[in-house]
């Protein structure tokens, strides 16, 4: 598989690819196999917009792109985000906000900081920890039930 190292700017207000910020933006990174086949299959149906735009279809290589190949506009992904939310009967959330998600619930399960900062891509840990992870009431009591064993009850 190519690997492309572009990203989507906006300068002066107009969509953009340009370069990846450093040459560590540009990684491989592993997918679970959910994630891998929901993937496929939105291929797959993007095989079929490219069809039925025949000649219209701009094609830059990326993954998501609009009915004509072209970048998504990140004010649209952000109101079919926030109209699913809503459908869903969710509180609103910053499509950003499911990067923290992430990074928690991957924290949860006792991965550590630094695979966590490689799934996201920072550049340290010390930027997962403070920005991305919370510290959830789970992670909370975990910690403070790993002390059980040092004080045995009274019963």
């Amino acid at each position: 598989m190519q690997q492309t190292r572009t990203s989507l700017q906006r300068v002066n207000g107009q969509l953009r690819l340009g370069p990846v910020k450093t040459d560590r933006s540009a990684r491989v990174i592993a997918m679970s196999r959910p994630c891998l086949l929901a993937l496929r299959r939105h291929r797959d149906r993007q095989s079929a917009e490219r069809r039925t735009a025949g000649k219209a279809w701009t094609d830059h290589d990326l993954v998501f792109a609009s009915t004509r190949g072209t970048p998504l506009e990140p004010r649209n992904v952000t109101r079919q985000f926030d109209a699913l939310c809503r459908r869903a009967g969710l509180r609103h959330i910053r499509f950003h906000d499911l990067r923290h998600t992430c990074a928690t619930l991957l924290y949860e399960q006792g991965v550590s900081i630094d695979n966590i900062q490689n799934v996201l891509g920072h550049s340290s840990p010390t930027i997962t920890k403070m920005i991305y992870v919370e510290v959830t009431e789970t992670i909370q009591r975990g910690t403070a039930d790993r002390l059980d064993h040092l004080f045995p009850d009274e019963d």
